[in-house]
């Protein structure tokens, strides 16, 4: 009985080198082992963090400028993070305000796209990652034929999936492509998500959107995002469509060495 180790461990621990899932992580009695648990409450915290954290919309519109990208701001109806989290309708509508500040004059042009980066559940995957996956959708985009004629960048605090609908709409948008910070999970604080919906305008429903979430060096790389991206805007374009009518058939991106990690296409409420 002296010879009994303390922590039990488990045979399937080898899998934890290929996997942020938490797996294989041994048992002290019929308890977990003080690491873990520790591992586990930190994840736990930093979920949590995630999801109160306030948007640095500032450096978010200067580092959007530094890329050449013109961005306005706006506020959601949802008054602060509190009633943002207990009312997500609100958050799926622009406060009066932005609105109006949104409203194009007369005889503005019609737009390809409006991009809207709104802070959504994870502000942290935002200011992380909303900026470096542009960049490279941007690359992806430049020798398209005709050009894209893009919208100014709308930054949108206390934001949902749907706000995107109104924003398209107001500025006379073919298509919408929304950046949000997606739900935090106990191994990813920090993903990306993005939802692309044709013919933007409020009432819009999920199956009209193409989705693509875990937009992070962990998960999806942003040149592989970047490329499915360019491609489902590219058919949407073409063919007017989105949403479950628009199946993803890109092919690999041939400059990534191995196999992509953790993505999915989806028409669902990832970012809600």
């Amino acid at each position: 009985m002296a010879n009994t180790p303390i922590v039990i461990g488990n045979p399937w621990a080898e899998l934890r080198r290929h996997t942020p899932a938490r797996i294989g992580l041994g048992r002290a009695g019929i308890s977990l082992p003080t690491a873990p648990l520790l591992d586990f409450q930190l994840a736990h915290a930093q979920a949590r963090d995630a999801v109160h954290r306030s948007l640095d919309a500032a450096t978010c519109a200067a580092q959007l400028q530094a890329l050449g990208l013109h961005t306005l701001h706006a506020h959601s109806a949802a008054a602060n993070r509190g009633i943002y989290l207990q009312r997500p309708d609100l958050g799926r509508r622009l406060d009066a305000a932005s609105a109006a500040a949104l409203e194009p004059p007369p005889n503005s042009p019609r737009y390809d796209l409006a991009v809207v980066i709104v802070d959504g559940l994870s502000a942290l995957a935002v200011e992380r990652h909303a900026v470096p996956f542009l960049a490279a959708l941007l690359t992806a985009l430049a020798a398209d034929n005709p050009p894209w004629q893009l919208s100014p960048t709308v930054l949108v605090q206390q934001g949902r999936v749907a706000i995107g609908d109104e924003i398209g709409e107001t500025l006379n948008a073919d298509l919408v492509l929304v950046l949000i910070g997606e739900r935090p999970g106990l191994s990813s604080p920090d993903s990306l998500g993005l939802y692309l919906t044709g013919s933007p305008r409020p009432g819009r429903t999920d199956a009209e959107r193409n989705c693509i979430s875990n937009i992070r060096p962990e998960g999806l790389p942003y040149p592989e995002a970047a490329h499915r991206s360019a491609w489902l805007l590219r058919q949407a374009r073409s063919r007017q469509l989105t949403g479950v009518m628009l199946k993803d058939e890109s092919s690999p991106v041939a400059s990534l060495a191995g196999p992509v990690s953790e993505f999915s296409l989806i028409g669902g409420l990832l970012g809600e």
